[in-house]
């Protein structure tokens, strides 16, 4: 017997935000693979060629990636605890750690980077604690380094860590932890088999969130460490505002597009594995 499909008139809601994405984001994207892919006129990968024939432009790739990987790793060891933390709070307590979360967010990047502009300068104050704590013999600066822009990174995405995981974690039935300290398991144990593989699902949206940001960010870098250290944003950035090169800018800009878009597929794979195995 074949089956008769219905039409939900529920579907149509979906049509002002596909028309909107289609005209916000798929003809700028079209134009972008356009300028990569053709090269006067004709159809041609060889943008591409030169791009990865030279040596500056794998030492760009492999600073976006290293930054990238530092700050998805730091805003995770940041996030999941905070996370935990937020997850069995209850009442006022519960809604103080979110609104210390959810706030900074609407502070703009720009006004946050410059803030750490001046936190991590020499006379700064963490140069100027690290120092009190006889860490440093002398005073020195963060701003300009990768740890900085590592620090100032982790700032902005952090909450972007937090949120997925608390989501999951507040799902999660508090009592497995305590029948499994019934049942003899040490607080370790009970982490690494009973917690952790539960909150896998937020945790690997937390890291494909925060991961396609970082590699991404474009202000962050400049302000923090300047035009001596190029990731990939900042290379199409500068070949499009500054070097008129509207070819490379096009090409690095679908390198990073491909970075990010390999990242959002990976891992939509991976919390449904993992959700199943929980």
């Amino acid at each position: 017997m074949t089956a008769r499909l219905r039409f939900d008139p529920v579907a149509l809601l979906i049509v002002p935000a596909v028309a909107y994405l289609a005209f916000a984001y798929g003809i700028p994207l079209f134009v972008l693979l356009a300028r990569a892919f053709v090269v006067d006129g004709v159809p041609s990968v060889s943008s591409f060629v030169r791009f990865f024939s030279d040596p500056f432009d794998w030492l760009v790739i492999g600073n976006t990636l290293r930054i990238a990987v530092a700050v998805t790793l730091v805003s995770l060891a940041i996030g999941y605890p905070t996370a935990v933390a937020l997850a069995r709070a209850k009442g006022a307590a519960q809604a103080a750690i979110l609104v210390a979360i959810i706030l900074p967010l609407s502070v703009g990047v720009v006004v946050k980077a410059f803030a750490w502009q001046i936190v991590l300068r020499r006379d700064g104050v963490v140069s100027q604690t690290l120092v009190a704590l006889h860490l440093w013999d002398t005073p020195q600066r963060l701003l300009f380094t990768e740890t900085g822009l590592v620090i100032g990174a982790v700032n902005v995405f952090v909450p972007f860590m937090i949120l997925p995981i608390y989501s999951v974690l507040k799902l999660v039935d508090p009592r497995l932890d305590e029948a499994a300290a019934t049942l003899g398991a040490t607080p370790l144990y009970r982490f690494f088999r009973v917690a952790l593989p539960l909150s896998l699902p937020g945790i690997v949206t937390g890291i494909a969130f925060v991961f396609s940001m970082a590699v991404s960010m474009y202000v962050v870098p400049n302000l923090l460490i300047g035009d001596r250290f190029q990731t990939l944003a900042t290379l199409t950035g500068r070949s499009f505002l500054f070097m008129r090169n509207e070819q490379l800018g096009s090409t690095t800009a679908v390198v990073l597009l491909a970075l990010a878009v390999a990242t959002v597929v990976g891992s939509a794979a991976l919390p449904r594995r993992f959700g199943g195995a929980s």
